[in-house]
């Protein structure tokens, strides 16, 4: 049958199983919104109040739900205010596809109204992106981008169209799509076998896990080959939920801020084994130092990763589910009594979570959200000193359940994220925690929440000052505190209201509780939780730049 390009678009859009696009319209995707209206009874399009909100909501979407996350916009602005969410998916390697539309082909290349090169920005950014300047490219173009956001290490994929081809006619037909992944190992008998013999002669191994394992849904494999290895299981940030945190053989978050516990198994193990994870700079802190005493093993999808920033001794590409699935089987049955005995003794020695002695600290704030959300949760959060406490002291036990921005450290992430994570799981309890600084970055967004109903929990860590940087100023730059002090003199409640969302101030652990409390029991309608906390609170532990993983700092004595 004949159909515009624009129905083409919709139509392949449905042989993908999508069902949610988030998005802003404008005059060059003005065919494709016309579209929409007409297909409306088979596609929810959420209108964001930023296009920056849409790619971010698509992101969380994806992450939580496991789909292809899809967001429009139009061209010229409407485009490039999508490279940041862009690049955030880029970075964590999130499947989402990017749909924009741009002047017609006649227009191309004379500096035309709203006119940009959105392919040639967003090269570097993206796993691939497609110019489109014809009708009949745009179903293939479509099947090619889905398939290419959810294979392998998954990632965003643009495709720009021209409007003209949105309003050509030309011949569609459907065609069933197989979207589910195809788990690939391009790993060699020989690559297993040399990791096996690793993994049966180690006597103090540790797996490293990271969001591999989660994009692969291969949690379930990993439990299987930690009891099979008995080893202990740190994870990276994006890696939290691989492993549940309750487990006494999970050390704890590995890294800058992670756990003294993890630092220290990191500089004793003799076989360090990385599944799903890159060894990224706050992981590895120096390079040089880093896990000196072991053998290293490297399972990812992408083989651009291996030996990228550590030299391996042993290394199997392919996807962690189905590595994990059959290194399982091929490793023998081993027990490290004495190693695990030595892991529970540093965690008593060096405990991240510490009785509650009556102050309005950020790891209350933090456990205090963690008893009221529950199991059936999600957390979001932003970029910053509240990121790191979230994931140093909420108890992740599920893959898809904590979603931050690791590789990019986007501010402005977290509410777009929470909004697409409550639209893929509308019977969950979302809550994104931000700082006051992150929280004027998106903040429109909250109009987007209250307008379609969700009932996302926004806790704002207010202290009045940007807390990271302030906390390296602090430490590294003599109390020099340039542009890091706020100040500003928004009136939280007031905002929110104003946004239609619920409001609530919270200076102590009563007052959060009876706010969490409400918050959670409306459930059409968004909430800002105002907790007010000391400016001068720092995450510890903290490996200083250039440090040994080794050497993090556990205290400061004084403010």
């Amino acid at each position: 049958m004949k159909l515009t390009g624009a129905d083409i678009v919709i139509e392949c859009m449905l042989e993908q199983g999508v069902d949610t696009v988030f998005g802003y319209p404008g005059g060059s995707i003005l065919n494709i919104y016309d579209s929409l209206y007409r297909y409306s009874d088979k596609i929810t399009h959420i209108l964001t109040a930023h296009e920056q909100g849409a790619a971010h909501a698509a992101d969380g979407y994806a992450r939580t739900s496991g789909k292809v996350g899809v967001v429009f916009a139009t061209s010229g602005p409407g485009a490039t205010n999508l490279v940041t969410g862009i690049a955030t998916a880029m970075m964590d390697s999130v499947p989402i596809v990017a749909v924009t539309c741009n002047v017609t082909n006649a227009l191309l290349g004379k500096d035309s109204f709203q006119e940009v090169d959105i392919v040639g920005v967003t090269t570097p950014i993206t796993k691939h992106n497609f110019l489109v300047k014809s009708a009949e490219e745009i179903a293939p173009t479509i099947r090619k981008a889905f398939k290419i956001a959810r294979s392998g290490r998954p990632g965003p994929v643009l495709i720009d169209i021209t409007k003209d081809a949105t309003a050509q006619m030309c011949e569609y037909a459907y065609e069933t799509q197989n979207i589910t992944v195809e788990r690939k190992v391009e790993g060699s008998d020989e690559d297993f076998k040399a990791a096996a013999e690793l993994i049966n002669n180690a006597e103090r191994p540790l797996i490293y896990a990271g969001g591999g394992v989660i994009s692969a849904d291969a949690s379930e494999e990993l439990k299987a080959f930690r009891a099979k290895i008995d080893s202990p299981v740190t994870l990276s940030v994006m890696g939290l939920g691989a492993f549940p945190a309750s487990d006494p053989n999970f050390t704890g978050m590995i890294g800058m801020h992670g756990t003294k516990t993890t630092s220290l198994a990191v500089g004793e193990c003799d076989l360090l084994i990385a599944i799903g994870a890159r060894f990224s700079d706050r992981v590895t802190c120096d390079v040089k130092t880093f896990a000196p005493n072991a053998k290293v093993i490297h399972i990812d999808a992408d083989r651009a990763e291996i030996n990228k920033n550590i030299k391996t001794d042993a290394s199997i590409v392919g996807d962690a589910k189905a590595v994990l699935e059959r290194l399982t089987k091929e490793v023998k049955q081993c027990r490290h009594t004495e190693w695990l005995d030595k892991i529970y003794k540093w965690e008593k020695e060096y405990p991240i979570h510490h009785p509650y002695t009556g102050e309005f600290t950020p790891q209350v704030v933090m456990e205090t959200i963690n008893a009221a959300i529950g199991r059936d949760s999600i957390a979001t959060t932003d970029v910053g000193q509240h990121q790191m406490w979230a994931a140093q002291y909420l108890m992740v036990e599920r893959p898809r359940k904590f979603i931050t921005s690791g590789g990019l450290g986007t501010m402005g992430f977290g509410l777009g994220a929470a909004i697409g994570a409550q639209l893929a799981n509308p019977d969950y309890v979302v809550v994104n925690i931000t700082g006051d600084g992150c929280f004027h970055m998106n903040l429109q967004e909250l109009s987007t929440a209250a307008k379609y109903d969700l009932p996302v929990i926004d806790v704002i860590i207010n202290n009045n000052v940007l807390g990271m940087v302030r906390q390296w100023q602090n430490l590294f730059y003599e109390k020099r505190f340039s542009n890091t002090t706020l100040d500003k003199k928004t009136d939280y409640e007031m905002v929110a209201r104003g946004f239609g969302a619920n409001a609530y101030t919270a200076t102590n652990k009563e007052e959060l509780e009876a706010a969490m409390r409400d918050a959670v029991s409306h459930r059409d309608t968004p909430s800002v939780i105002n907790c007010v906390i000391d400016p001068d609170d720092f995450v510890l532990p903290m490996v200083p730049a250039g440090h040994s993983i080794e050497e993090p700092i556990l205290e400061i004595n004084e403010k």
